[in-house]
């Protein structure tokens, strides 16, 4: 048992402050896949976190953020419009990878799923496009959500 538990603790240190339980990982998912739907945990746990500096380190120096209020390009833009978002004591919202693919090239990778809100609603789903940025870090380059449709709310899969 110990022995696993630092097995565990050496393959997860490549990966600093990010911490997903071995079951969440759905077994058909190659490990770029995987790489990509942790890096999509730790970038939503910025937002129960609270934490916007953390949030920014995901985001790509030219990225996009496309919303039906407003058009957010760059690093910076997209740091400013979330900071409302990041402000008070509990997250309006939190979101969750459902699919993730990777290029074979393993440079870009698409990630989407639920938004769910405070209450644990499902209100949305978001469409992330990642990319694998130096050192070896994937960032948001793409990012566009939408309110759920009565159907899709009413979807209990």
């Amino acid at each position: 048992m110990l022995a696993a538990s630092a097995v565990s603790i050496l393959i997860l240190a490549p990966i600093p402050a990010v911490t997903v339980a071995a079951d969440v990982r759905p077994p058909n998912q190659n490990p770029l896949q995987q790489q990509v739907a942790v890096t999509e945990r730790a970038f939503a746990k910025t937002m129960a976190d609270r934490d916007l500096t953390a949030f920014g380190r995901f985001i790509s120096q030219e990225a996009v953020f496309v919303s039906a209020a407003k058009l957010l390009r760059g690093r910076q833009q997209v740091i400013d419009g979330w900071r409302k978002l990041y402000e008070g004591p509990s997250a309006p919202f939190s979101w969750e990878p459902e699919t993730v693919e990777v290029l074979d090239s393993g440079r870009l990778a698409l990630s989407s799923g639920p938004v769910h809100d405070a209450a644990g609603k499902l209100v949305g789903k978001y469409t992330s496009i990642w990319r694998l940025e130096a050192p070896n870090t994937w960032r948001i380059v793409f990012d566009s959500g939408c309110e759920v449709c009565v159907h899709c709310a009413a979807d209990t899969r």
